[in-house]
Parts: C-alpha cells; sequence; structure tokens
C-alpha cells in the first residue's frame, strides 16, 4: 500500500498545515475546498506557512519553503481532486451531517484502493465508518494544530479497519515527520484530546462563571504547571470555532459554555490568532 499522492479535504487551518508538511516532505499533495473564497483563505494561511517554516523548520531555508506552497494543488473540483489519491484526509467541519455528505461523494469518486482518514477532533470513526463504503479502508488520523511544532499524528481504527491499511498511515505519518500514536482502540478524543478538552472547558467555565478573567487563569496554569501556554491562549492558537462547533451539539453546561463564546467573542468577530484577536489581542 504505498502511499505518494495525498489530497486533504478542508484548507481550514488545520488543513493547510496537514497539506503543507505533507508537501514539506515530498509528496504529491491536492488541496479541496467548496468555494474560491475558501482557497483564497487558504492561499493566504499556505503564505504564512512559508514564513514560518523559513524561521522554524529545519531544512526549510533556500527556497525549500517556497517551492513546498507552489507544489500544492488547489482546487474546488472534488472529483478531480480525489482521482488519483492514494490516501484522502479529511479536515472538514466537526458536524456528523457534512461529514456524511462529505464521505458519501468520496465514496463514489475516489479510486477503490483509496484509504480514507478522519482528523475528527471528536467523533470516533465507527460514527463515520458506514458512510464511506470502505469502512475496511477508513480510519482516523488525528494531528495537533501547528503541526511543524507539535508533531503528534494519533492513529485510531474501527474493528473494521485493515490492519495493513492501519500500518500503512502508521508509516505514512513517519513519513511526514509526525511522532504516530498507535490507539488500540477507538477512544472519543483520543489521547491528546482526552486530556486538553477537559483542560480548556474547565478554564472556559471559570470565566464564563465570573470566577476569573482569561488572563487570571492563564497565569495560573502556566506558574503553577510550568507549562508555556495557558488554556485560553491554546483556545486562541486552536481558533474559537471549532470549540464552538463541539460545545453546541453537547449538553446543557456545554451549550451555555457554547452561548458564552458565541456572544462574547465569535459574534464579534473575536475568532483566535487567525483573526487577530479572540481572548488576546495580536500584531502581525
Amino acid at each position: 500500500m504505498t502511499i505518494r499522492k495525498v489530497t486533504v479535504l478542508g484548507t481550514g487551518v488545520l488543513g493547510s498545515q496537514i497539506a503543507f508538511q505533507t508537501a514539506f516532505h515530498g509528496f504529491s499533495v491536492t488541496a479541496y475546498d467548496i468555494s474560491d473564497d475558501a482557497l483564497a483563505g487558504a492561499r493566504e494561511r499556505i503564505a504564512k506557512l512559508v514564513a514560518t517554516y523559513r524561521d522554524e523548520v529545519s531544512g526549510a531555508g533556500g527556497g525549500k519553503a517556497e517551492e513546498t506552497a507552489a507544489g500544492i494543488a488547489l482546487t474546488t473540483d472534488l472529483a478531480a481532486a480525489v482521482r488519483d489519491a492514494d490516501l484522502v484526509i479529511e479536515a472538514v467541519p466537526e458536524v456528523l451531517t457534512v461529514k456524511e455528505q462529505t464521505y458519501r461523494q468520496l465514496g463514489e469518486l475516489a479510486p477503490e484502493h483509496t484509504i480514507f482518514a478522519t482528523n475528527s477532533s471528536t467523533l470516533l470513526p465507527s460514527d463515520m465508518k458506514d458512510f464511506t463504503g470502505r469502512p475496511d479502508r477508513f480510519l482516523a488520523l488525528h494531528f495537533a494544530n501547528q503541526v511543524w511544532k507539535y508533531n503528534t499524528a494519533e492513529v485510531m481504527g474501527t474493528p473494521e479497519t485493515d490492519p495493513k491499511v492501519y500500518q500503512a498511515v502508521v508509516e505514512f505519518a513517519t513519513a511526514i515527520g509526525m511522532v504516530p500514536i498507535e490507539l488500540h482502540r477507538e477512544k472519543a478524543g483520543y489521547v491528546l484530546n482526552s486530556l486538553l478538552v477537559p483542560l480548556l472547558n474547565a478554564a472556559m467555565s471559570l470565566s464564563a462563571g465570573g470566577f476569573a478573567e482569561p488572563e487570571a487563569v492563564d497565569d495560573t496554569w502556566r506558574i503553577g504547571t510550568g507549562a508555556p501556554y495557558g488554556p485560553f491562549q491554546i483556545l486562541d492558537v486552536i481558533g474559537l470555532t471549532t470549540p464552538y462547533n463541539i460545545l453546541v451539539h453537547g449538553g446543557e453546561d456545554e451549550q451555555r459554555l457554547a452561548a458564552w463564546l458565541k456572544t462574547n467573542y465569535i459574534d464579534k468577530g473575536k475568532l483566535g490568532i487567525a483573526t487577530g484577536e479572540g481572548f488576546y489581542k495580536y500584531t502581525a
């Protein structure tokens, strides 16, 4: 199961990073999104990644980062995007109906040999496998934000995932500079988010409940644990729409946090680092 041609579906913050990291390590990469406006945003994110890689990633100088960006094909044509793909990495919004629609289209358009991998942060691959038409060639491949720095790739299959497919994706993750984290069973949130999400929700509960400002919560976490970032700084890096989409589909407590995020931040255009302001303000 040779993986050489990779298609990334969704060119948001993480989708763009996955595409860039994969292309940087020599794979043929196509990135798909639903509109020209979305691709315009992708071009901006990729341009920023060029500068980031030059500054932070060994071997990205001498034009390598620029060559990587130039080699990523961008398209709004899903059929063309997956026509020759060995692996499709799905990074569309965390909404099950959106993912169902995406996989039903993919199952009809992609070659029989193509492996499908979801980057979903919260949904189990078993929630989606029946939409794919190829549950034996479907699994989860979850990346952390800032993939060039926090380079874990969590690999999680279903009982129907072919072990050879699983191993091929583990080897692919290694080939693009990730540290593959192999999960033996399905777990909502994988390893990383099983640890991280309770922290982020607890932080938001403190501020939404009027107990402490985000800055005070972050100071407490950094000083008390020695961590480089506080939970609200992490949320700004992730972007506030992702936690909002997760919270709004949760229980009563989670929906209260979603409403707080929406009213105080999202409705005001404060979406995190990508928009220049979230819980904090950012300059270029």
